[in-house]
């Protein structure tokens, strides 16, 4: 028996071998390096013999640009505030920066929790992110499934230094295993400009201060991810990537009958889901009703998980049948998965979920709940748990195989 002809190596050769092949290209949102993975994608997956090809969708190439200038405007309106005293300038100072303040809390909230984005769409320049779109299974079918994950990477940033929750895991075990969910990041970016309004408009400048000492601080956060390069993304997302191959050459090899596959790779993912957005407005009117959605997201840190929901703002559970079909599936299979978590993050998956698809999102975490080396130069292929990626891999095939012989709805 050959290496690539023993049960799973061959899947863990094809993570291995993809994950390295794009590691070394910088791939921002929307810049060459996300493109030129994206055109070697399709090409991997034309191989295969699937119909692929890449789509190029317009998008914002960063969140650290509309967030920032946001918040630019949220800390002006604090020192505006503090610097107009006395009279009717006083007055009207104060509820000139309320409005700045409380617009810009406002878009913040819709534009990380995946909104209309107004500001972004009336306020900034727009680039083109690249999704890499691939059909398969029974074209013939009523129902699909869509298998998809991304592949740019995203920026660094002193703000994704995991030492403290590190110390935190060590020091008190006992809250990381009671955890079900990440601290809320984008609430404090959010309050920021929200207590300089409360403080504008009460004229309490305690609150104001506060407000505005709180959104300097998230505007430096901000403008340090923004000059950064981007990490090499080998688990955050190439191991998604990897998996979805590995579905992409099992279905090659053993076809399924009765359902529709669509693999997607998107682009600008880690601008806050640029490309799913614009995959949403080429496709999904003709998907049709019957379409689930599975994400690969991360995949590589060693303990799979099937996330509950997710809300950067306010947190939004995945339909519960699905949830509980693919967990199903990990049973059938044997492939252990964490459940009862929730992501104060956001991913693809919200884009889906918004317009009414049953979605699974598997993402992976290590032994103190944490994505291995998230965001971080570190992420490179050497740290990827290949066992971790490859029983991502197999889940997913096996929900695509159960689908296509039974409808999960309840």
């Amino acid at each position: 028996m050959t290496a690539d002809q023993r049960p799973d190596e061959w899947r863990r050769r094809t993570c291995d071998e993809v994950i390295r092949a794009y590691a070394g290209v910088a791939r921002l949102p929307t810049s060459p390096g996300e493109r030129r993975v994206a055109v070697a994608l399709a090409e991997r997956l034309r191989g295969l013999g699937y119909r692929a090809g890449v789509e190029s969708v317009r998008a914002t190439g960063s969140y650290a640009l509309p967030i920032g200038l946001l918040s630019a405007a949220g800390l002006a309106a604090g020192l505006l505030t503090r610097v107009s005293r006395y009279g009717t300038r006083r007055t009207a100072a104060r509820w000139g920066a309320a409005v700045v303040a409380a617009a810009a809390a406002a878009a913040i909230a819709d534009d990380v929790s995946g909104g209309a984005r107004w500001f972004r769409r009336v306020a900034l320049p727009h680039r083109w992110a690249h999704n890499v779109v691939a059909y398969g299974g029974d074209p013939s079918a009523s129902r699909t499934v869509v298998v998809f994950a991304h592949h740019d990477a995203a920026p660094s940033g002193v703000i994704f230094d995991q030492r403290v929750l590190r110390w935190v895991a060590r020091h008190f075990p006992g809250v990381i295993a009671a955890a079900k969910e990440n601290p809320p990041t984008w609430w404090p970016v959010i309050l920021g400009p929200a207590l300089v309004a409360v403080g504008a408009v009460s004229g309490d400048r305690r609150i104001g201060g506060l407000g505005t000492a709180l959104t300097a601080v998230n505007l430096a956060f901000l403008i340090d991810v923004g000059r950064r390069p981007a990490v090499p993304g080998a688990n955050d997302n190439l191991s998604g990537v990897a998996a979805l191959v590995c579905v992409a050459r099992a279905l090659q090899r053993d076809p399924v009958s009765g359902l529709r596959v669509v693999l997607l790779s998107a682009g600008a993912e880690e601008a806050l889901q640029e490309g799913i957005r614009g995959f949403a407005r080429g496709h999904f009117l003709e998907l049709g009703p019957g379409t689930c959605f599975v994400n690969l997201e991360s995949v590589g840190s060693g303990r799979l998980a099937l996330l509950e929901g997710e809300g950067p703002v306010l947190m939004r559970d995945y339909p519960e049948s699905f949830r509980r079909f693919v967990a199903e599936c990990a049973r059938d299979i044997g492939v252990p998965i964490l459940r009862g978590l929730r992501s104060r993050n956001s991913t693809d998956s919200e884009v889906p979920r918004r317009h009414g698809y049953p979605v699974a999102t598997i993402v992976s975490l290590d032994h103190d709940k944490l994505i291995t080396h998230y965001h971080l130069d570190s992420d490179v292929p050497d740290n990827v748990d290949l066992d971790s990626v490859v029983s991502a891999a197999e889940l997913a095939e096996a929900v695509v195989r159960r689908l296509a012989r039974e409808d999960p709805a309840p």
